[in-house]
């Protein structure tokens, strides 16, 4: 499951403090390509359930987030490893794209 970030408390402890990697989308409701990509990160964050967590960060309801990591489009999805970003991705992804980006990560 996908989890919806609502602020700033919310985004430390599900990201931040994350025993796990956490993939990070930055998104808004009226951007169709971050629409599109809302099915597919829901596939994954199944897939890699136990290994890698997911989370959603609406960029105008939490903006403050956004400007602290830099996010200047969406989607761009930020990939946290150990609370720190490990890898950036911006634009609509395929599938396959994602997981090699996440089973290279699970790899190090």
């Amino acid at each position: 499951m996908v989890q919806a970030i609502s602020g700033e408390d919310n985004f430390k402890s599900t990201v931040l403090d994350a025993s796990t990697p956490v993939l990070v989308d930055f998104w808004a409701q009226w951007c169709a390509p971050c629409l599109a990509a809302a099915p597919v990160l829901e596939e994954l964050a199944r897939e890699y359930e136990g290994k890698i967590g997911f989370a959603k960060v609406n960029v105008e309801d939490n903006s403050s987030i956004a400007a602290q990591y830099g996010i200047a489009a969406i989607p761009t999805m930020l990939l946290f490893k150990d609370g720190q970003p490990a890898q950036q991705l911006v634009g609509l992804k395929p599938k396959k794209e994602l997981k090699k980006v996440l089973d290279a990560v699970l790899a190090e």
